[in-house]
């Protein structure tokens, strides 16, 4: 099988990393979680981040088929729906996204929203293949941090979201609705029986101050030092350790904004009548 070229782009304001995959035999390629600039001060967007990689996109001559999420993120907004009038390509997302849509709908009492996933233009089922040029992928459902989130495996790579960070850091937090440990801890354990040697790509890094940010590590790394889920961690070991992790963090910066419009695949809530675009925040709810 081809081999996948990847290119990862880091956006230090959100700690997200931004994967291209192509196939070097044919330039078709997929985009996987991508950013849209958001200043929560002013409510401000802006697409420098994203026209990073439309330059590389297009530099490197790529047609790109897919803009793949690997869930409906709350710490950065998507930019999709800007990169597929630029670029092309068809959004994709796990078919759980209408469970988080129900849950949401409802949060914000967004009137517009439905809940079974009309805004994606694909909705990922568990086991579901499909291509980026020559390249075989295969969709794995990994929920437990939301009941959403996929894991995309093309060949020796993984791109896991936010499953797995490096192994000095762990875990995803699975104290948002439909988060659970117990079913965060199988889905790692199924990411963690690929081939030892498998690559695995990550959404985001929160290093330490004595390095600098790393988003590549794989399965036999994430086995023999993952903090929070190295063999020999039993699910209750690792239930009981995230649930009280969980307990003393606070809500990410961008949570409200990100998930009201990721949920709607980037796209902003309809404009009211005077023209512009406006993001709720639930007072005394969440």
């Amino acid at each position: 099988m081809p081999q996948a070229d990847i290119r990862s782009f880091f956006d230090a304001a959100t700690n997200t990393v931004t994967h291209v995959v192509s196939d070097p035999a044919t330039a078709r390629a997929a985009i996987i979680d991508s950013v849209l600039d958001y200043d929560p001060k002013s409510g401000r967007t802006s697409r420098v981040s994203a026209d990073a990689v439309i330059t590389h996109v297009r530099d490197a001559g790529l047609q790109v088929d897919w803009l793949l999420e690997t869930h409906a993120h709350a710490d950065h907004l998507s930019a999709a729906p800007y990169l597929k009038q630029q670029l092309g390509g068809k959004i994709g997302i796990g078919a759980h996204i209408r469970q988080v849509q129900g849950v949401f709908k409802d949060i914000f009492n967004a009137k517009d929203m439905n809940t079974y996933g009309a805004e994606f233009d694909h909705l990922f089922e568990d086991g579901e293949r499909f291509r980026i040029g020559g390249l075989d992928v295969e969709v794995m459902h990994t929920p437990g941090h939301t009941p959403a989130c996929l894991t995309y495996i093309v060949g020796q790579d993984a791109f896991v979201g936010d499953t797995l960070f490096m192994p000095d850091y762990g875990t995803a937090r699975c104290d948002f609705p439909g988060g659970d440990a117990a079913t965060l801890f199988r889905s790692i354990r199924k990411v963690l029986s690929l081939p030892p040697e498998t690559r695995l790509h990550l959404c985001h890094d929160y290093p330490p101050d004595d390095r600098a940010p790393v988003w590549e590590t794989t399965v036999a790394e994430q086995r023999a030092k993952n903090i929070h889920v190295h063999d020999g961690v039993t699910e209750a070991d690792f239930v009981a350790m995230r649930t009280a992790r969980d307990r003393t963090l606070a809500m990410p910066t961008l949570i409200l904004p990100a998930i009201q419009v990721n949920v709607r695949a980037g796209n902003l809530p309809p404009a009211e009548d005077n023209g512009v675009h406006y993001l709720k925040i639930p007072i005394d709810l969440l």
